[in-house]
């Protein structure tokens, strides 16, 4: 299995910037597409970017295109996402997971995080 632990998470205010970390660990890390994905109270969990495993490919959200960087370090088992000029609608606790294969649907995921909540302030 996959195991994945986030971090990085926190208040900012709008307009600012935070990085977040996923340390991932199991035999099958470095093969896998990582996702990382957000919940808003009261809201449905949404997709917000992934990577391959070779970082050859990444997908952003609309939402969050030109804001989001989303990046993996193989060598570190560690993936990204790196946010900037944040908004108080992207307040949420934000989760990373795991799958075999390219997608975007959280049903499609396997192996997921704990989450990390982030809180824009306006």
């Amino acid at each position: 299995q996959v195991r994945l632990v986030e971090s990085g998470g926190g208040l900012v205010q709008a307009g600012g910037s935070l990085r977040l970390s996923c340390a991932g660990s199991g035999r099958t890390f470095s093969d896998s597409t990582i996702g990382w994905f957000r919940q808003a109270p009261g809201k449905e969990r949404e997709f917000v970017a992934d990577i391959n495993w070779s970082s050859e490919f990444t997908y952003h959200a609309p939402s969050v295109k030109g804001r989001f960087t989303i990046s993996r370090d193989n060598a570190k088992n560690m993936v990204y996402l790196q946010m900037g000029s944040l908004k108080p609608e992207d307040t949420a606790v934000y989760y990373c997971a795991a799958r075999m294969g390219w997608g975007h649907l959280a049903d499609e995921y396997d192996y997921w995080g704990q989450g990390t909540q982030v809180f824009v302030s306006s």
